[in-house]
């Protein structure tokens, strides 16, 4: 390799085999020779000028930014383990090579040194459309000055090519937007080329008896008061996702791999390739059918109408029934789960587990008002009160309480942070 790509010697699974894709999902084999092949090519780019970002210097001259393993490939998705500064980081990028993304038309006729004379309020306008045209937003939404994309300093040929490059990612897109808005979101760390960083946090897994790694074993009523926490985080997750932005943003891939979990027990969503603003899920879903089946989209569905034999735009089930399907029903439902949790949220919620999913082999999720009440265990017995207050006893678990409440009146919910 090249002097100056920094890359760690491999960690390897408990088999001692190099890792693999995450389990269950066909793709290609997740290996540290093709990942360190993939980084060298990266950095052979940016030498030569092809392409640019602000962790470009610290992977490829530096040594700041070091390779330890590969994660996983998953449908072209390269997500590669990291040590930034002595801190652990992901890499991502949808595709392999930074040569398979679009080139940016703009460049066409500049010199290869060039990006200079491009005005940057046209750049910007350009950055926000592309933006805006991957989440599915109206030209008049989207706080896409948020970005902060163009670096200060005279714009450089391999740097909007980059800038290109990662606006056709989506996941890119939505976390850069989410930066500060959401504490369910990892923030973009930094990019070189088409490949961003988010910190690294360790993900769940079926493999795990409570789904997520909760920690040091605090025994069986420290295990129940994690859960407990964790629980509550994905209630407000839900509800911060559905009410706290001007459009929805509906989750279609909810499993433990996707979420990881902070020492406070805030949930973050650290896939969200699968997550759609309300516009674009009605774009997706609003297809041609011939049955309901025909309208699954992952985890997000609609309903067919057979005599325009087209799936209608609306979603028909919601991310809290989801949630309370993939994630709830193994605390509150299985026997493996059930110990690890605490008696009052195992009996409210293992209640709107079970009706989250009528019976029969071909059910689906079927939601009929009883699943929403599992947000009621935010208030836990408050009814109709409009607001909780930790009461003796309680801890704090990511943005909600776990414990004793004392009912208030007050708002409902934060008024809506409008993507404007």
């Amino acid at each position: 390799f090249r002097p100056g790509l920094h890359l760690a010697e491999p960690l390897q699974t408990a088999s001692g085999a190099p890792s693999s894709a995450r389990p269950g999902v066909p793709s290609e084999r997740c290996t540290d020779e093709k990942s360190r092949r993939i980084l060298a090519a990266l950095c052979q780019d940016y030498r030569g000028g092809a392409l640019g970002g602000d962790l470009c210097e610290d992977l490829c001259e530096a040594g700041q930014l070091r390779y330890r393993r590969c994660l996983y490939y998953e449908r072209g998705k390269k997500v590669l383990q990291a040590d930034w500064r002595g801190r652990p980081v992901v890499l991502k990028s949808k595709e392999e090579a930074f040569s398979s993304f679009p080139p940016l038309g703009l460049l066409d006729g500049q010199p290869e040194a060039g990006g200079q004379d491009l005005p940057e309020a046209e750049l910007l306008v350009l950055a926000a459309g592309e933006a805006r045209s991957a989440l599915g937003l109206e030209p008049a939404e989207g706080g896409l000055s948020r970005l902060e994309l163009v670096r200060r300093g005279p714009p450089r040929r391999g740097q909007l090519a980059s800038l290109w490059a990662l606006l056709q990612q989506e996941e890119f897109v939505l976390l850069s937007l989410l930066r500060g808005r959401s504490p369910h979101a990892p923030p973009v760390l930094g990019s070189c080329g088409h490949f961003y960083a988010v910190e690294h946090l360790a993900a769940g897994s079926p493999g795990h008896r409570a789904l997520f790694p909760l920690g040091p074993d605090g025994g069986r009523r420290g295990q129940a008061r994690a859960v407990s926490g964790v629980a509550l985080s994905f209630l407000d997750m839900v509800r911060h996702f559905d009410h706290d932005f001007a459009h929805r943003l509906h989750l279609c891939d909810v499993k433990p791999e996707n979420f990881a979990i902070r020492s406070d027990f805030t949930v973050v969503a650290i896939d969200v390739d699968m997550a759609f603003f309300e516009p674009k899920m009605r774009e997706i879903l609003e297809q041609n059918c011939t049955r309901d089946e025909d309208c699954n989209f992952f985890d997000c569905f609609s309903k067919c109408d057979l005599r325009a034999h087209r799936c209608g735009a609306q979603r028909a089930n919601s991310n809290l029934q989801v949630v309370c399907d993939k994630i709830f029903r193994h605390w509150f439902s299985s026997p493996r789960g059930s110990s690890a949790v605490s008696s009052p949220l195992r009996g409210s919620c293992g209640r709107q587990c079970r009706s989250a999913r009528p019976p029969g082999p071909k059910a689906r999720p079927a939601c009929s008002g009883g699943c929403e009440a599992c947000s009621r265990l935010c208030c836990g017995s408050c009814g109709t009160a409009r607001s909780c207050a930790p009461g003796r006893g309680a801890i704090r678990a990511g943005t909600l309480t776990v414990g004793p409440r004392r009912c208030s009146e007050g708002p409902s919910r934060p008024q809506p942070s409008p993507l404007e």
